[in-house]
């Protein structure tokens, strides 16, 4: 039975190979990438919310690029990572 206090990730995308952890990395990086354009678009940007958008994008980037070296379960914890934290970013 599972703990009431842990979140319940069953619903999102059952990554599980390399392709498919990338695939995680890149749907994030792309919301960053849309938030970062959104908010120089804004009539006063926020200028430490676009740094704080380019960190955490920049920070996906260099995950692609670990998960595209991992192993099977490190592609797959990488990949569950990103799943949770898509779905966490889509809540917003």
């Amino acid at each position: 039975m599972p703990d009431a206090d842990s979140p319940d990730y069953s619903p999102l995308h059952s990554y599980g190979d390399d392709e498919q952890a990338l695939d995680a990395v890149r749907e994030v990086a792309a919301w960053y990438t849309a938030r970062i354009a959104a908010e120089r678009q804004a009539p006063v940007p926020d200028e430490d919310r676009i740094q704080e958008l380019s960190t955490a994008r920049q920070k996906a980037v260099e995950d692609k690029a670990r998960a595209e070296e991992a192993s099977p379960e490190e592609a797959a914890r990488i990949a569950a990572d990103y799943a949770a934290r898509l779905q966490e970013l889509k809540d917003q």
